[in-house]
């Protein structure tokens, strides 16, 4: 493995992982109160943007952090329309 794929996969690794604390939080507690609606939905919208770029190079580094932060970002908006 490259250098470079491998500080990409180490950021993507840090990076999605900084997710599950949150989404564990608001599983186990149902406050969803200082999550901001908008602020998720334009997040998830740019994690699906990242997605489809890396699905175009190709960067499996890029692909696999940005479906598993997708899949946790729609978890947290899932949870915010639902607990509200």
């Amino acid at each position: 493995m490259s250098l470079i794929n491998t500080i990409g996969t180490i950021a993507a690794v840090i990076s999605t992982a900084s997710f599950v604390p949150q989404v564990w939080h608001t599983f186990k507690t149902r406050d969803v109160s200082g999550i901001s609606l908008g602020m998720y939905s334009v997040f998830t919208v740019g994690v699906s943007c990242w997605l489809i770029y890396g699905l175009l190079l190709g960067a499996w580094p890029i692909i696999i952090a940005n479906a598993i932060t997708l899949t946790l970002a729609i978890s947290i908006l899932v949870m915010k329309l639902r607990f509200r």
